[in-house]
């Protein structure tokens, strides 16, 4: 017998049973789905994250103050350490770090920002004006924080798109007009463009932006023990990828000398890498997409035994057609090829059934983000199914197995 004329046979047998076949491939078109879903979605979210964080640039550093401290993952903590202002105007000295053009540093808290009947909860960013240089920042609206807003310690604020949509209608102005932020009036001077993630996956959207020096005076006060303003946290604009490596090591050597480190101590700051940045969050992505892709793998396990126990009943039922086919000169790879081909072809049907309904589950489900799309993969497609073929051919061995091993004379008396 042919290979086509097993698989039409093999179909035959299948459609004679429909809805056993389709309760049968129903656990591997649920766990191919689920695979292909999951894996789509988690390659789409690592995606997003990439671009958010390209689109602040490929030659940013980071510069936060403390080290992260050894023990189990519940224990740690930054060990303290502490970043002034004085210490990014050091960091923007070209005679000292050559490599860097621009650096920009930054507090953070948050705060109740309203207006009227309408607040909401943001982040803010204590900024000076080459925030906007470092991290190619422009405002949609308006303009950005300039020097003088920074030395006179003015009430301004830049607020993010998605504030603006909060507290403003479409249709307004929002130049000059006044909102509170912790029950303290400042005056709007521009709104930002749309940015997504930042540092750490906030939403800079959902950011505000206030000259560095009135945020420390009115909304959140650290100063050092000399008065120094402390600062969340330093980015360093570099002249060029190729020169991060060395403008990190520039940065290091001067905290180091600034802090008064000994040759051998530990530093009290921590410089990353935007680079190191992408990769960490695309292994962890990667690492989480793989772990619930294997929760889904069972489905298919699970499907697998649903076909071997499927296929069993088949050999019983056919017992009379197995010794007929053996007596008119069936060799027992004949019988054996017939019900292995079967099991797969169920397999298989599943799992092209379970590609279509999991990629479609996929795009259907980040159609509701905006700007977000899942990525469903050539490699994850075929990993499913030979996969899915995989558990057809395992699942199927025994029943086919078992087939071939009938007695023709006892399968034919067989009632």
């Amino acid at each position: 017998m042919s290979f086509y004329e097993s698989v039409r046979v093999a179909m035959l047998a299948l459609a004679a049973n429909k809805l056993r076949s389709i309760l049968t491939m129903l656990g591997i078109i649920i766990g191919v789905s689920a695979v292909i879903a999951l894996m789509s979605i988690g390659r789409g979210v690592e995606k997003f994250f990439v671009e958010q964080f390209t689109s602040l640039g490929t030659n940013l550093l980071y510069v936060f103050p403390g080290q992260l401290s050894d023990g189990p993952p519940s224990e740690r903590g930054r060990e303290r350490g502490i970043l002034t202002l004085t210490d990014s105007h050091a960091i923007n000295n070209p005679l000292r770090v050559p490599d860097v053009i621009a650096v920009a540093p930054e507090v953070r808290g948050n705060a109740l920002i309203s207006r009227g009947s309408s607040d909401m909860d943001v982040s803010v960013s204590g900024v000076t004006a080459s925030y906007q240089d470092a991290l190619s920042g422009d405002a949609a609206i308006g303009v950005f924080l300039n020097d003088t807003d920074v030395e006179e310690r003015s009430r301004v604020v830049v607020i993010g798109s998605d504030v603006f949509g909060r507290l403003f209608e479409p249709y307004e102005d929002p130049l000059d007009q006044t909102v509170r932020v912790n029950n303290i009036t400042f005056r709007v001077i521009g709104v930002m463009e749309e940015r997504g993630a930042g540092m750490g996956g906030a939403n800079l959207d959902e950011m505000i932006f206030i000259p560095l020096t009135t945020v420390q005076d009115r909304l959140f006060r650290r100063r050092t023990v000399s008065g120094d303003y402390e600062v969340n946290l330093i980015y360093a604009s570099v002249v060029s990828e190729d020169r991060m490596d060395e403008a990190q090591e520039q940065i290091s050597e001067l905290l180091r000398e600034r802090h008064n480190i000994a040759f051998q101590g530990e530093d009290d700051f921590v410089i990353i890498n935007q680079s190191d940045l992408i990769s960490i969050f695309g292994d962890i992505l990667s690492a989480m997409t793989l772990f619930l892709s294997a929760i889904a793998f069972i489905s298919l396990v699970v499907g697998g035994i649903g076909i071997m126990n499927i296929m069993l009943v088949s050999v019983t039922e056919r017992t009379r057609e197995i010794g007929l086919r053996k007596a008119v000169g069936a060799k027992r790879r004949n019988v054996l090829s017939q019900f292995l081909i079967e099991a797969v072809t169920l397999s298989l049907i599943g799992g092209m059934l379970g590609i279509a309904l999991g990629a479609g589950g996929a795009v259907a489900a980040t159609s509701f983000v905006p700007d977000f799309s899942a990525v469903v993969g050539i490699d994850a497609i075929a990993i499913a199914i030979l996969f899915s073929m995989a558990v057809g051919l395992f699942f199927g061995i025994y029943p086919a197995y078992r087939a071939s091993r009938l007695n023709p004379i006892d399968a034919l008396r067989y009632e």
